[in-house]
């Protein structure tokens, strides 16, 4: 069974188990398809994350890429510039997707990356229908760019919209650039990105229009195998990726909200503590998290049963306000993958914001993240940029288990919202006994910075207003495509697999 948010890129996976792969060969089969269907979410360019249970246990995969050794705060402040910007050459990191695909594929797929890459690359070469999601996506991509002056913006347009403008619904759509960059990843298992001829392509250009490149910026990334971290909530593991991943916001929420007892899902109350235990756990990533390379994260006193009692102690009944961050959206797409063997995959892979930093390397349909508009450049803030460091990292896949069997990979995507839809899809399963497509479709909340809280259309106006009448700034949305995207996979206590997947956009539950 493969779940995600294009039905094509979920036959692309379905495609590989066929030919005799396994659950992590269609991960990686569905993610290269995804930075062709869905290219406005993310990219080759990109970060990638992965927890996998495979041989009895979780494992986890940190696919981020990390900052140039010539991007300092000095050189960004010198340009005249108090922030990181989000678009250019200094908010890219070195991608760590295509790496991360290999890696996957090498230590624990079955089949080459020339088996898996090969229905991404038929689709970008001979072409897809466009999607409407995707064409409105697009559009808002296409006057963002609109806006951009300089060298290094160019191939964008020339790459994406080769007839001067976004595709239209429904129109054939190809990206023979795409495919040269994805036969090229693999049939050199991702190494040409990285010490070969795409290699020679991104520092030539990154050289050539002011880019923060070196040789051995690509050729020293290498993927991280990490543990992955979790928390009991009533009776059920929730496990995610510990930093520099957004996750541990989602295992702090929990561990506050565990002691409460929740019965309806529209209750003003349950929305309200819900709110607030998001809120505490943004306030405790936004002062920690960072990459532990390079800063110690006090992980386990985080997740500690005596910080839980003391921010659970701090919910009233009016809003309040604990973080100074302003969170917000960005574009990411998720996955989850399952085999007839007991393997599952939570994957998820990210540009950052829609296509990212809006350079695109000519000639190889690459568009770079613009992930290092991350970190912070308060010298004090463990999150400061410094060379060859990761920053804060919002894209993060989850994983059920209980009495340490698999229930299954589960994920939200879209920035900031990751950890709210974590917390709402993992308290619809648990406390409200929905199923897997119930919990994906109930009304979302999310909480937007300070007081503020927008609901999707659908959410019960009465609960809004009391909500309202707590203390938060309610505001309706009028389209639900910021309250994230979810897919979920669970095996069932029969064995089967049950799959469920987003009704926001286009996605595809593909099953064999």
């Amino acid at each position: 069974m493969v779940a995600t948010s294009h039905p094509l890129a979920a036959a692309a996976g379905l495609d590989v188990l066929k030919k005799g792969g396994n659950a992590i060969d269609a991960a990686v089969a569905t993610a290269a398809a995804l930075t062709v269907v869905e290219p406005t979410s993310n990219g080759i360019g990109g970060d990638a994350f992965a927890i996998v249970w495979k041989d009895g246990k979780l494992h986890g995969i940190n696919g981020s890429g990390h900052s140039p050794a010539a991007l300092t705060p000095e050189k960004i402040k010198a340009a005249g510039m108090d922030s990181i910007p989000l678009y250019g050459w200094p908010a890219i990191n070195v991608p760590g997707v295509p790496a991360t695909w290999a890696e996957l594929s090498r230590k624990m797929g079955r089949l080459p990356l020339t088996e898996s890459l090969a229905p991404a690359i038929f689709y970008a070469r001979e072409g897809f229908a466009a999607a409407v999601t995707i064409v409105h996506a697009f559009g808002l991509a296409f006057h963002k760019h609109a806006k951009l002056s300089g060298q290094e913006f160019a191939p964008w347009l020339q790459t994406f919209c080769p007839d001067g403008r976004p595709p239209r619904a429904g129109e054939l759509y190809k990206l023979p650039r795409h495919a040269y960059a994805l036969e090229q990843i693999a049939s050199t298992d991702a190494r040409s990105f990285y010490e070969g001829e795409l290699a020679r392509k991104i520092l030539d250009f990154s050289k050539k229009t002011g880019g923060f490149y070196s040789d051995d910026d690509l050729a020293s990334f290498r993927p991280e195998w990490v543990e992955p971290i979790g928390v009991n909530y009533k009776g059920y593991d929730v496990w995610e990726l510990p930093p520099n991943g957004q996750g541990i916001v989602v295992l702090i929420a929990l561990n506050i909200l565990k002691e409460f007892d929740f019965r309806d899902h529209d209750d003003p109350l349950t929305l309200h503590r819900q709110i607030e235990a998001i809120k505490m756990g943004f306030a405790d990533a936004g002062r920690h998290v960072t990459d532990p390379r390079h800063a110690s994260v006090p992980v386990r006193e985080l997740l500690s049963e005596g910080h839980a009692a003391e921010r659970r102690a701090l919910i009233s009944g009016r809003a309040q306000n604990f973080s100074e961050d302003d969170p917000y959206s960005g574009g990411t797409v998720y996955l989850c993958a399952a085999d007839g063997e007991g393997n599952m995959v939570s994957y998820i892979q990210s540009n950052f914001t829609g296509f990212g930093s809006f350079v695109v390397v000519p000639e190889t349909g690459i568009a770079l993240n613009n992930r290092a508009s991350g970190f912070s450049l308060d010298p004090k803030h463990p999150n400061v940029l410094a060379p060859r460091k990761r920053p804060y990292n919002t894209i993060i896949p989850g994983f059920l288990t209980k009495d340490g069997n698999p229930v299954g990979p589960f994920g939200v995507m879209g920035g900031y919202m990751q950890p709210q839809g974590h917390v709402q899809v993992v308290m619809n399963t648990v406390d409200f006994g929905m199923n897997p497509q119930e919990a994906l479709d109930a009304p979302r909340w999310q909480w937007m910075g300070g007081m503020n809280v927008m609901v999707e259309p659908g959410f019960p106006f009465n609960s809004a207003q009391k909500l309202r009448r707590m203390g938060h700034l309610v505001t309706s949305a009028l389209d639900p495509f910021e309250f994230g995207r979810g897919e979920i996979v669970w095996r069932s206590e029969e064995d089967t697999l049950v799959g469920a997947t987003e009704p926001r956009v286009d996605g595809c539950v593909a099953a064999w």
